[in-house]
């Protein structure tokens, strides 16, 4: 979430690039033990202007829409995304966990998002989440055996929030990585990992852990990865079961905005750029990723984060990997 808040950018910047001034995130109270419909529309977008997108060859963009939503409802800040069973799964780091069917075409292309909802998260002892630094939600997986992780930073921690089908108001904490994370700059990549889950800093960093503990399969650097380098902000395994896809994003003041996917293997090495978003295309602050098998190979969906911000979207694109890639 830091990306942009260490800057103050021209207007015309803004709308790619605002966390810096984006507005505190209302708090709107929601049943902890239910899902409360959300008002949104839903609107089709493209890649934009070439040579904007890049894609790898044999890679296709499959649909895209941005999901817009009244300021005073708290369908905004989306930080990350999982697929389960054609629904999309996301948090936001505001504290909320949304939920949303997916609308495909009959070539299967993405073309809206059906009964947006959400649900507050929710504390250890089942209150829900009221203040900002225990709601930052940055990131979250589902495990093998069906469990909600979600990962917060601020108070940097990964909760479980039980089976994701039906959420339990009373987290438990589970195995952390053992580093000091930048208040601002936590755990941004979670996803399922063979006997457990696997933790990328948005700074750098790599762990695998189980529920014994967490092991470093990539040091984070020194210095920390700076807003001008290319920094995790969103991972899931490939469905394949070999590796990983990464969302990383860039900003270099005072408008250059950049996202690409990367595919990652077991010991945490980046395999060649398979998307990458810029100007003068579609490009935003990407901050999830979601990967699904398709009869033809691997859907990427790639979700960005509005901070609240009227000048920024939140956009979802989708994207074809055939099954040779990456």
């Amino acid at each position: 979430m830091t990306l942009f808040r260490r800057f103050r950018v021209l207007a015309a910047a803004l709308a790619l690039a605002a966390c810096a001034t984006a507005p505190a995130a209302p708090y709107i109270a929601v049943p902890a033990d239910g899902w409360t419909p959300i008002a949104a529309q839903i609107r089709p977008v493209g890649l934009g202007l070439l040579p904007g997108a890049w894609l790898a060859a044999d890679v296709r963009f499959a649909g895209g829409v941005d999901i817009v939503s009244p300021e005073t409802t708290p369908l905004h800040g989306l930080s990350d995304l999982k697929i389960v069973d054609g629904d999309l799964i996301s948090v936001t780091d505001a504290g909320d966990l949304v939920r949303g069917r997916l609308r495909l075409d009959r070539r299967g292309r993405l073309t809206g998002l059906d009964q947006p909802r959400l649900r507050r998260l929710t504390l250890t002892d089942g209150s829900p989440i009221i203040e900002k630094v225990d709601g930052d939600a940055e990131g979250l997986a589902v495990t093998a055996t069906g469990d909600l992780l979600i990962s917060f930073e601020r108070r940097h921690r990964i909760w479980n929030y039980g089976p994701v089908a039906r959420p339990t108001a009373r987290p438990t904490a589970v195995a952390t990585p053992d580093f000091a994370f930048p208040v601002n700059e936590g755990m941004e990549g979670l996803s399922a990992a063979p006997g457990g889950w696997r933790a990328a800093g948005e700074s750098g960093g790599v762990w695998d852990c189980v529920p014994t503990g967490c092991r470093t399969v990539v040091a984070p650097p020194e210095p920390l990865l700076a807003d001008a380098d290319y920094r995790t902000t969103g991972l899931d395994r490939d469905p394949s079961g070999n590796g990983w896809f990464m969302v990383q994003r860039r900003f270099r003041a005072p408008s250059d905005v950049r996202a690409r996917v990367r595919h990652m293997a077991e010991d945490g090495s980046l395999g060649p750029v398979l998307i990458e978003l810029k100007h003068p295309g579609t490009v935003d602050n990407f901050e999830g990723i979601a990967a699904v098998a398709t009869a033809g190979g691997t859907r990427i969906y790639l979700l960005s984060d509005d901070n609240f911000s009227e000048t920024q979207r939140t956009l979802l694109l989708a994207f074809d990997l055939p099954a040779t890639a990456p």
